[in-house]
Formats: structure tokens, sequence, C-alpha cells
């Protein structure tokens, strides 16, 4: 009897093991942040959107150097992810103002991959926190992506409708008016590309994480 119990005290020992194993994995998968609070590690769903988008570049402008295409789809993720915004959304603003040339220059001035307006630059580069000192600043397409995104994120808090700020964003909140007995704002020109680009994107690339 005593070596039934034995054994039996040998198996349960080898349960609890295996369990705080399996416990221990579990919370390896998470970080702590510097607060204190629990935050799920999102590296793999990040790597996998990441190369995806720059799978997705590398497709539609072969021509782009491959650090810049890197540099581009990470800042995308990063930002989108900043302002809770649907990264395939700030691709398709991008192709559609620029086509992904982050050289371009529109017929008013507007420069760069999100084609920023010099004359609103520093604003939008001090409330996004980027520092620019001249126009060549707006070619620079990590500050250039930081800050059209945070400059569309402000567009759609103000008008809590994102055809309304994607309006904006090409036009100019001043040119945003909702018409009188209708609930929706009407769709432009710009505003129709895009949302077809969006849906084309949104096709092949991957939902954005939820964490």
């Amino acid at each position: 009897m005593g070596y039934v119990i034995a054994m039996l005290g040998g198996k349960r020992s080898h349960i609890i093991l295996i369990t705080m194993f399996f416990v221990a994995s579990l919370f390896a998968t998470r970080v702590f942040s510097s607060t204190g609070m629990v935050l799920e590690d999102e590296g793999a769903d990040r790597s996998v959107i990441v190369e995806k988008t720059i799978n997705f570049l590398k497709e539609r402008k072969p021509g782009l150097p491959e650090d810049r295409i890197k540099v581009i789809a990470n800042i995308v993720y990063d930002e989108s992810k900043k302002y809770n915004l649907d990264y395939r959304l700030i691709l398709a603003i991008m192709k559609v103002e620029s086509n992904f040339r982050n050289e371009a220059i529109s017929r008013r001035g507007a420069r760069g991959l999100m084609q920023i307006n010099p004359s609103s630059a520093r604003l939008i580069a001090r409330e996004s926190g980027v520092e620019v000192k001249g126009v060549k600043c707006l070619h620079e397409p990590e500050k250039n992506i930081k800050m059209g995104v945070s400059y569309l994120s402000k567009l759609r808090d103000m008008f809590d409708n994102m055809i309304a700020a994607l309006h904006a964003y090409n036009a100019g909140p001043g040119k945003v008016r909702r018409p009188a007995g209708e609930r929706n704002f009407r769709t432009t020109s710009f505003t129709r590309k895009v949302m077809s680009e969006y849906r084309q994107i949104s096709a092949v690339l991957p939902e954005p994480d939820d964490e």
C-alpha cells in the first residue's frame, strides 16, 4: 500500500510540474510595461503584417529601394497603431496621393508620400511631434508618414466621420460641409478613389490586430 501511495504521489507531483510549466509558458508570452500592466506580446502579428506590407509595396513599386520599403512598411504600421487607424487605409491614401512616390510634388506644392502641404507643415509637425526645418524634410518617409497619419487622426476626431476626414485631408477642413437635411457627408472624387483603393488593398492584406 505504501508503494502504491508513493507511486500516486509521484504521478501527482509529475502532473503538478507539468501544470506549472504550462502556466509559466503562458506567462512568458506576456511582458510587463513600466506601469506594471500586463501587455500581450504582439510581435508575431506585427511581423506578419509588416512583412506582407513589404511584399505588397515591392509588387506595386518594384523600383523602390528595399531599405525605403521596409521603413515605409514599419512606420505605416506603427503610426496607424498609435492613432487607432487601419494601416490599409493609410496605404490607400498614399497610393492615391503619391502612388507611393516619395519624391512626389503636386501642382499645389504638396510633397511626399502623403502629400503634406508646406504651408501647413509646421503646424501639423508640431502637433505630431515631428521636427521640420524645411520642405526637404517632407520627403523623408518617416516624417511625412508621421505627420500625415497624425493629421488624419485629428480630422477623424474633428468630424467623427472618415469620409469627411478624407475630404478634409485633401481639400482642407473649411471645405467640408454636411448637406442640409442629409445624415451623411457627400463623397468626392478623392474619397471615392481612396475607398476604392482601400477595398482592393483590404482584399490582399490582413486586418489589423486588435491588441
